[in-house]
């Protein structure tokens, strides 16, 4: 199955992709850049901002700035990951 990110909400493109992968389809999602994130500027800019803020270094999260990366890890985080049914589905998902 391919997916084109253009002009769709992030949170919504993840959901759906995260189903079709549990069910096992191959999901490739295709120009991740044009990938929509809703919200003001100022609360998208602040909540990225303070993921990436000095708090513990050895714990901080892995905030990625390629978009490709930035749409895997959201849909990383919308599956059962520390499951096997989880791992296989995220192997099925390709973002380009």
């Amino acid at each position: 199955m391919i997916i084109n990110a253009d002009n769709l909400i992030l949170g919504r493109l993840a959901s759906y992709a995260a189903k079709q992968a549990l069910n096992g389809e191959t999901v490739e999602i295709i120009n991740c850049e044009k990938a929509v994130l809703t919200g003001t500027r100022e609360n998208v800019f602040a909540k990225y901002k303070a993921k990436q803020s000095p708090r513990d270094v050895t714990h901080k999260p892995i905030v990625y700035k390629m978009p490709d990366m930035l749409v895997r890890i959201t849909i990383r985080n919308m599956l059962p990951c520390k499951r096997a049914r989880g791992r296989l589905a995220y192997k099925k998902i390709f973002c380009y």
